[in-house]
C-alpha cells in the first residue's frame, strides 16, 4: 500500500542530505502550517485533516533502504539512505481541532522537532491539509446558504478515490448532513445515503409505464428504508410525479410511513418544478412527501432558490463541494519560524507573504452577552510565554492592537472574558497524545463553534471581518527582524 509519508517532493530530501552532511539534522526547528487568505473572499476556513496528518507522521521511517535508492541513487547517498530508513519523527506537534474555524496567518499545525524530521513532513502534510480544508471550507459555505439539510454527492467528480473518501469526511465535518460515499461511511461510522439514478428508471424500458414499474419495483425491494424516487427521467410534471404518487399509493406508502419518503428533481427549473410538485403532492394527500433537489448546485444557486421560495426540503451537492470547484487550490503553507531557539522569517517584496516568526499560540477571546450568550470577540496570536500570554492566562486586563493600524485597539477588562488556546499538543515525542474524536464529534464541534460567531461574520457575501491580531511582542519581534534584514540588504555589496 502507498505510504503517504513519502508522498513528497524530492527537494525535501535533497535539503535533508545537506542537513545530514552538515551536522544540522538535529537542530530544533519549529514550522508553522497556516494560510494567508481564505478562498472566495471568505472570512475564515474550516480545519480538517489533522488525524490523517498524525497517521502520516507515524508512518515515517517505515520503508527499507532500497526504497530510497530509487530516488537517491549512488554510493554518496548510502549512509543517508540507511539513516532515512530508520528515521522516525521524535518531536512534538500542536494543532487545532478538526472542525475548528481558523483565520489567516494563525498556525493550524505547529511542528517542533529535529530539523530534518520536521522538514520532510512539509509536502505530505500540505497535501492532506490543503485538500481537506478546501473541501471543508466550501462545504461550510454551501451549508450556510440554507437551513435545509445538504448531502455530499461528489465522489464521481473528486480527484481520485483518496480525495473522494476524505473529502466526504471533510464535508460532513463542515455541515453536510450525510454523504453518498460508502467508504467514508464505513471508515468513519457515519453511514451513507443514496437511492437511484436515471439508468435505473430506463432499465425498466424507455416508456412512461417503464417508469412506473421502476418506481414500484424500488419501493417493493426497499421497504422499511427511506424512499426517494427520481422523477425527471422523462417529464417531471406530466408523468414523473404522477407515477411516483401512483407507485406510493399502490404500495401503501403515505404520510404514516415512518422511514420517510420523497421525490428527487435533478434538472429543469428547480424553483418552479419544486413548487408545482409541492402543490400536486399536497392536493393528493402526500403532505409529508419530501422534495430533494440536485443538479450542479452550489451556495449561490441554493441561495437563489431559497430567495425564490422554492419548495425544496433538502439538497444534494456534488462537484462544487467535492472539488471545491470555485477555488480548488487551498493556500496552506509550511514555514520555518524558529531554529535552535532563534526566530526566523521569510521576507518578500510581496507584503502578503511576510510571516510571523517564533513559537506561537493563538487564544480565542469570548465574552458573555446577556441576550446572545457566549460570543467570540477576538483572536490573538502570541509568542509562547510573552507578556500578553501571561496576562490572558491569568485573566488580567489586556489590550490588543490592529497590526496594520495601531490606532485601532480593543481592551478586555479582567473578569469580562474567557480565553482558550486553539493549538493543543497532539503528538509528544513522536507519539500521539490525544484521543481520536469521532466524525460526529468533529461535526458537532464545528456546529457549536460556528454558533458563537455573529450572523454578520457568518454571511457569504461581504462578511463582517472578525478581529484577529497579534501580540505586541510578536509584532515587535517581526519588525526588528525585518528592520535588521533591510539594513543588511541595503549595506550589502561584493
Amino acid at each position: 500500500m502507498l505510504n503517504n509519508a513519502y508522498c513528497s517532493d524530492k527537494y525535501q530530501y535533497t535539503m535533508g542530505k545537506s542537513f545530514y552532511d552538515c551536522g544540522m539534522k538535529d537542530q530544533t526547528a519549529i514550522f508553522n502550517l497556516f494560510y494567508r487568505k481564505a478562498p472566495e473572499n471568505n472570512n475564515w476556513a474550516v480545519v480538517s485533516g489533522v488525524d490523517e496528518v498524525l497517521e502520516m507522521v507515524e508512518n515515517l521511517g517505515n520503508m527499507p533502504a532500497d526504497f530510497f535508492e530509487k530516488f537517491l541513487p549512488g554510493p554518496e547517498y548510502a549512509g543517508f539512505r540507511d539513516y532515512l530508513s530508520k528515521m522516525k519523527f521524535t518531536g512534538n506537534i500542536y494543532a487545532m481541532r478538526e472542525g475548528e474555524i481558523v483565520f489567516p496567518s494563525q498556525p493550524v499545525i505547529i511542528v517542533e522537532g529535529p530539523m530534518i524530521e520536521a522538514q520532510v513532513l512539509e509536502t505530505p502534510m500540505l497535501c492532506i491539509m490543503n485538500h481537506q480544508m478546501a473541501v471543508a471550507t466550501k462545504a461550510s459555505r454551501v451549508c450556510r446558504a440554507t437551513n435545509k439539510p445538504v448531502s455530499e454527492f461528489g465522489s464521481r467528480r473528486a480527484h481520485g478515490p483518496w480525495a473522494a473518501t476524505y473529502g466526504a469526511k471533510a464535508a460532513v465535518i463542515a455541515g453536510c448532513s450525510n454523504t453518498s460515499n460508502i467508504l467514508t461511511g464505513v471508515m468513519f461510522g457515519c453511514g451513507s445515503t443514496g437511492t437511484m439514478a436515471h439508468s435505473y428508471v430506463t432499465s425498466f424500458g424507455c416508456s412512461v409505464e417503464g417508469e412506473h414499474k421502476a418506481f414500484d419495483s424500488y419501493i417493493r425491494t426497499h421497504r422499511n428504508e427511506p424512499l426517494i424516487l427520481l422523477i425527471d427521467t422523462y417529464d417531471s410534471l406530466k408523468c414523473g410525479i404522477l407515477n411516483a404518487m401512483r407507485a406510493y399509493r399502490e404500495n401503501g406508502i403515505d404520510d404514516s410511513y415512518e422511514y420517510g419518503y420523497g421525490i428527487r428533481l435533478d434538472s429543469g427549473d428547480l424553483a418552479y418544478l419544486s413548487c408545482e410538485c409541492r402543490r400536486i403532492l399536497d392536493e393528493n394527500g402526500f403532505r409529508k412527501c419530501r422534495i430533494f433537489a440536485t443538479n450542479s448546485l452550489d451556495e449561490y444557486i441554493i441561495s437563489d432558490l431559497e430567495r425564490q421560495g422554492a419548495c425544496i426540503d433538502s439538497y444534494g451537492v456534488g462537484d462544487a463541494i467535492a472539488t471545491s470547484k470555485a477555488n480548488p487550490c487551498f493556500g496552506n503553507v509550511y514555514k520555518l519560524v524558529q531554529i535552535n531557539g532563534q526566530p526566523v522569517l521569510k521576507r518578500s517584496e510581496d507584503k502578503a507573504k511576510l510571516i510571523n516568526p517564533g513559537f506561537q499560540i493563538t487564544y480565542r477571546i469570548t465574552r458573555n452577552d446577556p441576550e446572545k450568550g457566549s460570543v467570540f470577540k477576538a483572536d490573538v496570536t502570541c509568542l509562547r510565554g510573552d507578556e500578553l500570554t501571561e496576562k490572558i492566562e491569568a485573566g488580567e486586563t489586556f489590550t490588543i492592537y490592529d497590526e496594520n493600524d495601531r490606532y485601532k485597539f480593543k481592551t478586555f477588562e479582567a473578569g469580562s472574558y474567557t480565553a482558550k488556546p486553539l493549538q493543543v499538543k497532539v503528538m509528544d515525542s513522536g507519539k500521539r497524545c490525544v484521543p481520536e474524536h469521532s466524525l460526529m464529534d468533529k461535526k458537532a464541534y464545528y456546529d457549536s463553534t460556528l454558533k458563537h460567531f455573529s450572523p454578520s461574520e457568518r454571511r457569504l457575501i461581504n462578511p463582517h471581518y472578525y478581529k484577529v491580531d497579534i501580540s505586541d511582542q510578536l509584532y515587535d519581534l517581526k519588525m526588528s527582524i525585518i528592520n535588521r534584514l533591510v539594513s543588511e540588504i541595503n549595506n550589502f555589496s561584493l
